[in-house]
């Protein structure tokens, strides 16, 4: 197995494990703004969220399409940070079909029910693809991480600047 491989698979694990993530989005006047939101990944290692279009960080994304997330485990102690941070372009999905499967997915995940329906319709359908994770995991050493960059040709993972 390619040691690229064997990191992807880290990362896509975490992403598969947890459920939260802290969206990163800047506003009209250049102000950072943070959100937390449920997510379900793809194999592609992308990330989907629904959210309000009235809400501040899907006006940003509009305004600006990039953004920076993470995501991480539960932590009592600097030894059980875990977690990745990524950033890369969103936007939303259109296509209905695709929209059906994914909300279908998203719904199941997190087990809502009817009374959500309605809201969901009216939420968008949001991607976030990374183009950089840098994953972390202080149960192998204070600040043990590895970066991760996706150009053209696919994953390939970044010299150590440790």
């Amino acid at each position: 197995m390619k040691i690229e491989q064997r990191q992807i698979e880290l990362v896509a694990k975490l992403l598969r494990e947890e459920t939260t993530l802290t969206l990163a989005t800047t506003g009209d006047d250049g102000a950072p703004a943070a959100a937390p939101l449920f997510y379900i990944p793809d194999d592609e290692l992308s990330l989907y969220w629904l959210s309000s279009a009235s809400s501040q960080h899907c006006r940003n994304l509009l305004a600006r399409p990039s953004a920076a997330a993470t995501v991480h485990c539960h932590a009592k102690s600097w030894r059980e940070i875990r977690g990745v941070q990524m950033s890369g372009e969103v936007s939303k999905v259109t296509d209905p079909q695709r929209r059906a499967a994914l909300v279908k997915t998203y719904c199941e995940r997190f087990k809502l029910g009817k009374v959500f329906r309605l809201a969901i319709r009216r939420s968008t359908l949001f991607v976030l693809q990374p183009e950089f994770f840098r994953y972390i995991d202080n149960a192998k050493g204070f600040g043990a991480n590895f970066e991760l960059a996706r150009p053209p040709e696919g994953w390939v993972l970044l010299p150590s600047t440790a």
